[in-house]
């Protein structure tokens, strides 16, 4: 192993070309941390938002990456065996302390993650916060169960694509949005039961399918539809708000008597490597690897195509 490593540095909140690759000290970890050769690290919003200063609490200069795979190259508390797959994700990284974006990443033991898979690393890199924010959502946020019918608001996100995947796994009835007839077939094929045409108002749709309203629903696409979701949901029914894909982010003047339909009930879900059991985690890639599972990628980006990675995140943002 070296003393010095490639990573990705944002010195202060700008463009995408605020990003620059430049050799960095290997960190060094302490008992109860873990050194990651990483391997292989996705791409999420919130690091666009750090990138462009929205994200509160983080210092610079800063290493991004909210998420990464490797194996592990260093493990003073012996937590890990050197040479160990596993993921890790969230706890501050590339926020309070640098993350993924990097050749090495230095994190607390307690949000790593141990697998197995002979699948790729780009594969393996796209996982950990898409796995770990579509069970959390449907686990701590919505508690749904098997049997019920569930509607994905954003469906052919990652996060989206990751949700329907799970709760076909449950034999939950699926209802998942696109804005886009083309990337219906990319729904059905992972077992959605019931692809909606976002037009900004399902809630007639679904009710043409579900008379009453779904048991549960994931709003990944933000405030401008959340309360479209909130009337396709049936009395007694969980709304769970996750993501914001339209980058509109509050509720402005909410009155929750006006705003909310009478009875349903509305969460939200942030989450940690803690809302990610280990044995989910190996299920999910075992899935893959056999067939019955996918993880969506919409493109694989080289380490030194990190300004055309977050170019091509903000345009999709906007084109939300």
């Amino acid at each position: 192993m070296t003393d010095t490593m490639r990573a990705i540095v944002l010195d202060a909140p700008g463009p995408p070309d605020a990003l620059t690759i430049r050799e960095l000290p290997v960190p060094t970890p302490a008992a109860g941390w873990v050194l990651i050769e990483v391997k292989a690290f996705g791409l999420n919003r919130s690091e666009l938002h750090t990138r462009q200063g929205l994200a509160s609490g983080v210092t610079f200069p800063r290493v991004l990456g909210i998420e990464a795979a490797g194996v592990v190259a260093q493990c003073p508390g012996g937590e890990f065996a050197v040479g160990q797959q596993v993921a890790t994700m969230m706890g501050g990284m590339g926020r309070t302390f640098d993350g993924g974006y990097a050749e090495y990443t230095c994190v607390p033991a307690g949000q790593v993650i141990p697998f197995a898979s002979d699948l790729e690393w780009s594969t393996l890199g796209a996982v950990p916060e898409m796995l770990q924010t579509a069970y959390g959502s449907l686990t701590v946020g919505l508690d749904a169960q098997p049997e019920q019918s569930i509607l994905i608001r954003g469906g052919t996100s990652s996060v989206g694509m990751t949700a329907a995947i799970l709760a076909e796994q449950w034999n939950m009835t699926v209802l998942s949005t696109t804005r886009q007839a083309s990337k219906a077939a990319a729904l059905t094929n992972i077992g959605v039961d019931h692809v909606l045409i976002d037009n900004g108002h399902v809630a007639p749709q679904v009710r043409e399918i579900i008379p009453v309203g779904v048991d549960t629903a994931l709003e990944l696409v933000g405030t401008p539809t959340l309360p479209d979701t909130l009337h396709s949901t049936r009395q007694h029914g969980v709304v769970c708000f996750t993501g914001m894909l339209s980058n509109v982010w509050t509720v402005r003047d909410f009155y929750p008597i006006d705003y909310l339909p009478r009875g349903v009930r509305l969460t939200a879900y942030h989450g940690e490597a803690e809302d990610l059991p280990q044995p989910v985690l190996q299920e999910f890639l075992d899935a893959v690897a056999d067939g019955p599972a996918a993880v969506p990628i919409d493109h694989v980006y080289g380490f030194d195509q990190i300004v055309e990675a977050h170019t091509a995140m903000e345009a999709s943002v906007r084109g939300a």
